[in-house]
């Protein structure tokens, strides 16, 4: 296994499993087009991927009519959605053991910036990252590949090939490929066998505890 000194996490469905709070903004911002959800179930596909994408591909909206429903997603994740969150089990564990090893990690995620800091910082997880980087409420960063790009430029990293991607859509494994870093796909989010296995994902774990294993 090549040696890797700089590991970059996804957030959702990666270190913590957001569910509840995701999919009842996603229906929060729906009803207000007047969609209404009978399976909250039904929403956690969109889980992981930039929410406007979502609401263009997945509900045929145009992209004005995207932006409206991500701003209405905003206005109640904001205050309630982000705390409707769990950490997955020995999260906590993994990232203690990686700083211990003199590991640097980074986040990487396409949850607007703000919200992903007051994620970490309210799971107390914050003191383990050199940076934390998501996209922007401005949709200057829309892809994650842009926001590999930023944390890399915001950090110094200049060789990809001391960095790995972990994460659990294909977004992930795809903006590490077109950065020019090894990936890791991870099974217990919200990306199936079938969809990360279709991005060629450096290496393909099934548990956090795979994850702490990977880096002893």
């Amino acid at each position: 296994m090549k040696s890797y000194k700089h590991i970059l996490f996804d957030l959702d469905g990666t270190l913590t499993d957001p569910a509840e709070g995701i999919t009842k903004c996603i229906a929060y911002a729906l009803e207000s087009k007047g969609i209404q959800t009978a399976d909250l179930n039904s929403l956690k596909a969109l889980i992981g991927p930039p929410l406007k994408d979502s609401f263009m591909h997945t509900f045929g909206f145009e992209e004005n009519e995207a932006i409206t429903c991500v701003e209405k997603y905003r206005e109640r994740f904001s205050t309630v959605g982000l705390y409707e969150n769990i950490l997955f089990d020995r999260v906590p564990e993994l990232l203690e053991q990686l700083k211990s090893r003199d590991y640097h990690i980074y986040l990487a995620t396409s949850k607007p910036e703000i919200f992903a800091k007051k994620i970490l910082s309210h799971f107390a997880i914050d003191q383990y990252f050199d940076f934390a980087g998501g996209s922007a409420l401005d949709d200057s960063r829309p892809t994650k590949t842009s926001v590999i790009q930023y944390v890399m430029e915001n950090t110094g990293l200049t060789d990809p090939q001391n960095c790995i991607m972990v994460g659990d859509r294909k977004h992930d494994l795809i903006g590490a490929r077109e950065t020019g870093m090894d990936a890791i796909g991870v099974l217990y989010g919200y990306g199936n066998r079938t969809e990360l296995e279709g991005e060629s994902p450096t290496y393909l774990l099934h548990s956090v505890a795979d994850l702490i294993e990977f880096f002893e």
